[in-house]
């Protein structure tokens, strides 16, 4: 078996490595009806927000003549 060179002074220790609980964990507490609600309303604003802000910014993103065909008034006069 494993054997560890330094001196440990209790056997438990030493034997770590190898230990296996048979111990459970209590099972996860359910959330509450004011959790499920405040979490949707948080993923609902998110997708909102990135929703929005495609819709705002696609006008911007668009590459078209619009933007060659603008002139400025000042240019216009001369």
């Amino acid at each position: 078996m494993f054997r560890r060179k330094e001196a440990v002074p209790f056997a438990f220790v030493a034997e770590a490595d190898h230990f296996r609980s048979n111990v459970t964990p209590p099972p996860r507490e359910r959330p509450g009806t004011a959790q499920i609600v405040g979490r949707t309303l948080i993923g609902l604003t998110v997708v909102a927000g990135l929703v929005g802000s495609l819709v705002f910014g696609m006008p911007s993103l668009q590459a078209g003549d619009a933007a060659v065909r603008q002139q400025s008034e000042a240019s216009v006069n001369r």
